[in-house]
């Protein structure tokens, strides 16, 4: 289980998450090394809320949340609070069709693969459908997602319409890379074979955070909502890896003004979480 607290008391604050139990009072010999890896996490949140608080007073309304796999320790900003998907959503659909063929013990079949790879490396509408449809619509969508530990997720009929917190979005993203993960190895890596070959116009968003020859992954979704006043959703879930980074991150928006307005800022955002927690 994850232990929760909250930085601040301002309304968009923080929310700090770490695997483990809360610390305690130091040992007799001293304050453990996960120990000092918290308290120094705790630190630079706390930074990073405060600028991220700043920030959000000056853009759309967004939230994200970071998972540093080397250490168990999660950060959220606002991370509890529900948007529309859009097209990151392929990436639970994307889960489900693997554990659905794991279940059954096969592989993919060619038509299978083909929609899934089309699905997120193109970030293909009617493959993303034909999938939905042939796994069993929302409550199957569903299922998958009780199983892969997504709390505050709705899968809605209109996929894309599917609501999701940051926070749910970093679990999602934690069990493409764990090994207690429902998710098989070989599954895993079929998952980020793709997402780290996205089609080059796609590659925006959690990206921006890379460094120099560090790799990513990427699954973004935009969407002009006409429910919004024509204004855009824009979403942007992913990876980081290098020699001594591992780390995931979600950032989702909405209310943008423009897509390309949206993926500044959701850009932004990635950039300021390695500014402050450096990882």
């Amino acid at each position: 289980m994850l232990a929760k607290g909250v930085f601040g008391g301002d309304s968009a604050a923080a929310t700090f998450l770490t695997g483990g139990t809360s610390a305690g009072s130091p040992s007799p010999a001293g304050p453990s090394k996960e120990e000092l890896a918290r308290a120094a996490w705790e630190k630079k949140a706390k930074t990073l809320d405060a600028a991220l608080t700043k920030y959000a007073a000056t853009v759309p309304e967004f939230s994200l949340a970071v998972l540093d796999k080397k250490t168990g320790l999660t950060y959220a900003f606002r991370g509890d609070e529900k948007y529309e998907t859009a097209s990151i959503v392929k990436v639970q659909v994307l889960s489900c069709l693997l554990l659905t063929a794991q279940d059954t013990g096969r592989k993919l079949t060619s038509q299978e693969d083909a929609w899934a790879k089309n699905m997120i490396r193109n970030s293909d509408n009617d493959s993303t459908t034909a999938l939905f449809k042939k796994l069993g619509k929302q409550s199957a969508i569903q299922k998958c997602d009780k199983r892969l530990g997504l709390t505050a997720t709705t899968v809605n009929s209109s996929w894309g319409l599917t609501r999701t917190t940051a926070e749910d979005q970093v679990k999602l993203l934690a069990q493409l890379v764990s090994d207690a993960s429902p998710l098989s190895a070989s599954s895993r890596q079929y998952a980020h074979t793709l997402m780290s070959t996205v089609n080059p116009k796609q590659r925006w968003g959690v990206p921006a955070a890379a460094k120099d020859g560090e790799q990513f992954t990427v699954k973004n979704g935009w969407l002009q909502r006409s429910t919004e006043n024509g204004l855009w959703i824009i979403n942007s879930v992913g990876r980081i890896t290098g020699d001594d980074v591992d780390v995931s991150i979600a950032v989702l928006s909405h209310l943008n003004k423009t897509d390309t307005s949206g993926y500044k800022m959701v850009e932004t955002a990635a950039k300021m979480t390695r500014t402050h927690l450096k990882y």
